[in-house]
């Protein structure tokens, strides 16, 4: 059974467009490519096998590595046969960072958080029918490989004139940090990749980011040293917010894939929060909406932003592909509770946990629970005389229920999970209450 995700499996690709490449390039998927004309050939024409690699450097992918996947799924979905690759080598070595040498994990860590990759690119694949996916790890091919092997099979064929060309790596030879032979060598592991895979599997493109494109054409020069074959070379652009800040970074922490290190609802958030001249670029993107779609949701947002309608769909269709409608839904319900329109108690544990971690938080004592005391230990009133004001003018709720009178006492019946409270002063003003045992 394939481990597709099953909101994946229902979509297709936009059939309004002449072939495959035509929409790539209406999604602004392509940046850099090697020939267009050919490229535009074979992903019009039989099945060809394509891959993209994935180095774990953390235990989870992000929304860089998201478009890969997104892109891989569209280019399997016009036929053709993809190769997930999960990098056991080459993610012991790192590709080398514009800022400075990378920490080197141990193998142990990086055995583990292929294992956790691979779980994460096969939800976005499909292993079954005639262009079934495949998934590779470059460590097979490169674990039994002696160093004099690799020097005089793979090394003799890249020049150092050429390679210290490459932007990332001049950057960095001339900022203050340099760079290691070790990170320096990362663009030769990478294009070894390309040839093992092109005579093992006969691939014939890899996608990847545009700031990745001296590491592609390292393996498509390789390939037409060696075996005199011309391969292909696909790089997405690099994507930006339109205010030129980097995407996918929220507050300085990237946005993950993985629900324990990035919440269902700290992702939708996250697309709900969607610039208005962004919306329309992430949609083509990160979604499979059609063209038709995409262009009415833009007019929508340009002529009326308010009801942001193109960010909730965008929230919508991005969390589902990531984590699941079921998830998704929860977390709509859960964004509705929280200011009155919902039922906080059917929320689990972990979206409530969620949905909350942002509010202020008041940690109580089971045997303090008076109305007037929650209000000033969770910051919603300054004091106990304007407690008693808020109260009394009828804007104080406990788990979206209004509480009438300044004496009540919160009974242990109404903590949701046993421990949690939800307070709100007014329509906006929002806290939440962890009540200990004691």
């Amino acid at each position: 059974m394939s481990p597709l995700n099953d909101d994946l499996r229902s979509q297709h690709n936009d059939p309004g467009f002449a072939n495959i490449w035509q929409e790539l390039k209406w999604r602004g998927l392509v940046h850099v490519s090697t020939d267009e004309a050919e490229l535009e050939k074979l992903l019009a024409g039989d099945p060809a096998t394509y891959y993209c690699g994935f180095d774990p450097t953390a235990p989870s992918l992000h929304l860089g590595n998201l478009v890969q996947l997104l892109l891989m799924r569209r280019i399997q979905l016009a036929g053709h046969l993809p190769l997930g690759l999960v990098g056991g080598s080459t993610g012991l070595i790192g590709d080398p960072r514009q800022s400075a040498e990378r920490v080197l994990n141990t193998p142990e860590t990086v055995a583990e958080w292929v294992g956790k990759l691979q779980a994460q690119v096969q939800r976005f694949l499909s292993f079954e029918g005639d262009n079934a996916a495949r998934m590779v790890n470059n460590l097979d091919w490169t674990a039994p490989l002696s160093a004099i092997d690799f020097l005089r099979g793979i090394g003799k064929h890249f020049r150092v004139g050429t390679m210290i060309k490459k932007d990332i790596v001049a950057n960095r030879l001339n900022s203050d940090e340099g760079i290691s032979y070790t990170e320096f060598s990362y663009q030769i592991l990478q294009g070894m990749d390309y040839l093992q895979l092109f005579r093992d599997y006969g691939c014939v493109l890899q996608t990847g980011g545009s700031d990745q494109w001296g590491n592609l054409t390292s393996g498509t020069d390789l390939i037409r040293k060696v075996e005199g074959k011309h391969v292909h070379a696909l790089g997405t652009p690099l994507i930006t917010n339109a205010d030129g800040t980097k995407f996918g970074k929220s507050e300085g922490n990237a946005i993950w894939l993985d629900p324990e290190m990035c919440s269902p609802y700290a992702f939708y958030q996250f697309w709900l929060n969607t610039a208005d001249s962004d919306v329309a670029a992430r949609l083509k993107i990160f979604t499979f909406l059609g063209r038709a779609e995409i262009e009415a949701l833009e007019v929508s947002v340009a002529e009326r932003p308010f009801a942001r309608e193109g960010q909730r769909k965008l929230a919508y269709e991005v969390t589902s592909l990531v984590h699941g409608v079921g998830a998704t839904e929860k977390v709509i319900a859960a964004s509705a509770a929280l200011f009155g329109n919902g039922d906080l108690t059917v929320l689990d544990e972990a979206t409530l946990r969620a949905a909350t971690s942002e509010l202020p938080t008041a940690s109580v004592d089971a045997g303090a629970l008076g109305i007037i005391d929650l209000l000033v230990a969770t910051g919603l009133s300054e004091s106990k005389s304007a407690a008693r004001r808020t109260v009394g003018e009828g804007g104080a709720y406990v788990n979206n229920t209004k509480v009438a009178d300044p004496e009540a006492v919160i009974g242990s019946s109404q903590l949701l999970h046993g421990r949690y409270l939800l307070l709100r002063r007014g329509k906006k003003n929002l806290a939440t209450v962890d009540v200990s045992a004691s």
